[in-house]
């Protein structure tokens, strides 16, 4: 073996981190090759700190002492749950009630009005939660419906929330939330519908949970929906992914959304050479045209 093979195999299987399981530059290439195949998500090499200290907890349960041992499990058939697992530990979930608030300043005074209004008249609305983690950012939305028409959840009005974690979704569905959590909901807004569920807690009330639909859903996947919506909000989620995937995904949502309809983004996010088609109608937040510019 000449000099410069030996430097990349010894470099292959030297600690990228040190701690209490061997990780290796090699084990991390082969999470980082899976989150991406996985979820569209591109890991860097300075995040292997964050990897280890994620999925070191994985591996005190399963019981194992090294990452090799890991990645061998989650390539396996057999490792399919554990993958599962994997991803939502490196799933990023930060969230809050009214996160970027101009967007539901934007929501109330400008898109709801003549929404609300159809569906007074028969009409169907229908909103997309796209990374909907657990839950605060639909919910934000259907409160922010419900200020104006307490009894939507009568009328054909659904708001979808997706995200790829089932653990969040699970959570998102249970609409239980930490006093610190809900802090930011108005008092009037939080006592009216949301219910004190034991100490330190809230339950989000019945029209809440009428409203939100949760599903699990991947980005880089299939989409099931066949309607088109109104209104997307797709906010801080595919700033993780390269420049590639994210312009597809935006050019996907032009075939989901209705022309005149709204796409809400988040607010370290570009659409690039994907805004064609979009006017911009305030802070990363755009209109949809219903048709690419020529």
């Amino acid at each position: 073996m000449n000099a410069r093979a030996e430097q990349t195999v010894t470099s292959k299987h030297a600690p990228i981190v040190e701690g209490e399981f061997l990780f290796t530059f090699d084990d991390f290439r082969q999470i980082a090759a899976m989150l991406h195949s996985d979820a569209g998500i591109a890991l860097p090499e300075s995040k292997a700190t964050l990897v280890y200290s994620r999925l070191a907890k994985r591996l005190r349960s399963i019981g194992l002492r090294n990452f090799r041992d890991y990645c061998q499990i989650v390539q396996g058939h057999e490792g399919i749950d554990e993958r599962k697992r994997m991803l939502a530990a490196l799933t990023t979930n930060v969230t809050r009630f009214f996160r970027e608030p101009h967007h539901f300043d934007h929501l109330a005074e400008k898109v709801l009005p003549d929404l609300l209004k159809a569906a007074r008249n028969g009409g169907r609305v229908r909103i997309w939660s796209a990374g909907c983690s657990n839950g605060p950012e639909p919910y934000s939305i259907a409160l922010t419906i419900l200020s104006f028409m307490p009894n939507a959840a009568n009328y054909d009005i659904r708001i979808l929330a997706t995200d790829i974690d089932h653990n969040v979704v699970a959570e998102a569905r249970r609409g239980v939330f930490s006093e610190e959590m809900i802090s930011i909901i108005p008092p009037e807004i939080r006592l009216r519908w949301l219910t004190a569920d034991e100490p330190g807690k809230w339950r989000v009330a019945e029209p809440l949970v009428r409203l939100v639909v949760f599903r699990e859903l991947n980005l880089i996947g299939d989409w099931p929906m066949k309607g088109r919506f109104q209104v997307i909000f797709c906010r801080n989620v595919v700033i993780y992914f390269e420049e590639e995937t994210q312009t597809q995904i935006w050019n996907r949502f032009k075939g989901l959304l209705s022309p005149g309809g709204y796409l809400y983004i988040g607010h370290s996010e570009r659409m690039g050479a994907a805004e064609d088609g979009f006017e911009n109608d305030g802070l990363t937040t755009y209109r949809f045209l219903g048709k690419a510019h020529s």
